[in-house]
């Protein structure tokens, strides 16, 4: 039998990666060298981007002439653009290994060069601009020297120890996804619906070919006399508010004295090809009308999560213009918007081009939940993608559990007849804004004529909906608005108990007339909104009752259909 080679040590690894920084010091010599050879003219005519690149080219070679002189910096170094400490550095290697730190300060020199390459372009406007940038920063999040094995100095002393048993591991890792045709991002088998998630008791007391009406058991004697309904977004699952018991938002709730009730989307499927938003906006009106027969109350509370929220704005000016307004005492939009003129990232996902290709993944009128969640991983790629590509693909880690990712990846179908319309209705044309542009059943839609009282809440991490874009809704509702700025983002900043202490959120009590004059003059407060909230939302109408009766799931006029959290959240 032939001996095997052994497997090569870690110096042999950095020797061959010496050799190909050795190749890139060449390309960096001749880089220079034709910088050198341009005419004088043109290296004296004060063109930005030449200037630019020769920039680029000096300090590389600055760079590289330090790696000879084995003297890397020691401390971690700020992502490019400055700012942060880059968090995929953090490794001692990085910074204490002249090679590695040589590496490191490379890409990161390329991938500011690159990024400001964008902003300097001439004769791009701001729409394909901001396209371009977000395309580059993809690119620069993907060629990360953190990403390859063999410039990961982490990854070759793994590599090493485990004899390789990382990568085969990663692989294993790797090819499932591939298999399940979408990125992992915890155990699989860590969380049950109605095991360690939605487990808050309630009933089904009402179904539609198109959402299911939770009904939550109260846990306190008395409850507030107006009852809330919360819409969550159907393009993910609800439970994103009934998380494990301490997460919750609606456990959270019913201990404050609130009758609860939830909608529950069903994920699209060929039979809804037809569905568009109005369906959505009449399933609003539907639940409401429900609630108040059910309680015999004249209003309700009502909360619009995202693009559930876009719809309750939407839902509020179809009552207004019906005369029937008062059937909502309250509205509270958590990171939701109406005016899309700086609605973020996503508007780089409205071109012709990608309403082509939605349109060919949808061939039985509905889009694979799937593409969806590789969309929004796209807008977080370095955190959502990249990271876990390194930690689990090429370290070999084992998956963490984590019931907010596992929530990520509980994706749900969209009508594609709803989703082309909302992308080319709202972010591309931004017609929710003109009064008139948009109908529903025939009645035309203002928001200038909602006065319902409203509560928004925006994140001011939020990469979804920017809070400078929720802010926008103040605008144009004519009723009294609170606006609350939270700390973290679209998720982790609606979902943020006061039992975690975390974060913080501002509030301005002054009349300001934009976003910034808000935040200049805004109050910071420690820890979760919710109690700023719930004090808000009693002041919209204190009364209580007894928490009987029909206040009990399933013992009123609608019987319960089967127990929380129902059919539609489990189906695929």
């Amino acid at each position: 039998m032939t001996d095997q080679p052994p497997p090569p040590n870690l110096a042999d690894l950095q020797h061959w990666t010496w050799v190909i920084g050795r190749a890139q010091q060449m390309m960096l010599e001749q880089g220079l060298a034709m910088l050198d050879a341009r005419p004088k003219d043109e290296a004296a005519g004060g063109d930005g981007g030449a200037a630019k690149t020769g920039d680029f080219w000096s300090e590389s070679l600055s760079m590289w002439q330090q790696f000879l002189a084995a003297s890397a910096p020691s401390a971690p170094a700020p992502e490019p653009g400055g700012g942060r400490i880059d968090k995929r550095f953090t490794a001692p290697a990085w910074h204490q290994n002249p090679l590695f730190a040589w590496i490191r300060q490379s890409y990161q020199l390329l991938a500011d060069h690159l990024l400001r390459s964008v902003d300097t372009l001439e004769g791009v406007d701001d729409t394909k601009r901001a396209q371009l940038r977000f395309a580059m920063r993809g690119f620069v999040d993907a060629i990360s020297p953190t990403n390859f094995p063999f410039t990961n100095p982490e990854v070759i002393e793994r590599t090493l120890q485990t004899r390789g048993e990382n990568l085969l591991k990663g692989l294993q890792h790797m090819l499932a996804d591939i298999g399940r045709g979408q990125m992992t991002h915890t155990p699989p088998d860590a969380f049950e619906l109605g095991r360690n998630l939605a487990t808050t008791p309630g009933k089904v007391i009402h179904r539609t070919p198109l959402f299911e009406l939770i009904h939550y058991a109260p846990t306190t004697s008395e409850v507030l006399a107006i009852p809330l309904v919360i819409f969550p977004p159907w393009i993910n699952r609800f439970y994103i508010l009934d998380l494990t018991p301490e997460k919750s938002f609606i456990r959270w709730c019913l201990d404050q004295g609130i009758s609860v009730f939830m909608v529950s989307w069903k994920s699209a499927d060929a039979s809804m090809k037809d569905v568009v938003w109005a369906d959505y906006i009449s399933a609003q009106v539907e639940a409401v009308d429900v609630i108040r027969d059910l309680l015999a109350v004249p209003s309700v509370h009502t909360i619009g999560y995202c693009v559930a929220g876009t719809t309750l704005a939407a839902t509020l000016a179809l009552l207004a213009a019906r005369g029937e307004a008062a059937k909502v005492a309250s509205a509270t939009f958590f990171t939701a918007q109406v005016d899309f003129r700086s609605a973020g990232d996503l508007k780089t996902f409205i071109s012709d081009e990608q309403l082509q290709l939605l349109a060919s993944l949808s061939p039985e009128g509905y889009l694979d939940g799937r593409y969806m969640a590789a969309t929004f991983n796209l807008l977080r790629g370095r955190d959502l993608i990249w990271n876990y590509v390194t930690n689990n693909y090429l370290l070999g880690n084992d998956y963490v559990p984590f019931d907010l990712l596992h929530w990520n990846g509980d994706t749900t179908n969209l009508p594609v007849g709803w989703h082309h319309s909302y992308l080319t209705d709202l972010y591309r044309d931004n017609l929710l804004v003109s009064p008139g542009a948009l109908t529903i059943d025939g009645t035309p839609l203002d928001l200038g004529k909602v006065d319902t009282p409203c509560f928004v809440q925006a994140g001011r991490e939020d990469h979804i909906a920017p809070a400078e874009s929720v802010w926008e809704i103040t605008r144009h509702f004519r009723g009294p608005i609170e606006f609350v700025l939270a700390g973290s983002g679209h998720i982790a900043g609606v979902v943020n108990p006061p039992s975690a202490g975390k974060y913080q959120y501002w509030t301005n009590t002054a009349p300001v007339a934009s976003f910034t004059e808000f935040v200049s003059g805004a109050t910071e407060t420690k820890g979760s909104w919710w109690p700023h909230w719930l004090a808000w939302l009693r002041r919209q109408g204190g009364a209580t009752v007894p928490a009987d009766g029909a206040r009990v799931p399933g013992a009123g006029a609608l019987p319960a259909l089967e127990d929380a959290p129902g059919s539609y959240v489990r189906a695929r």
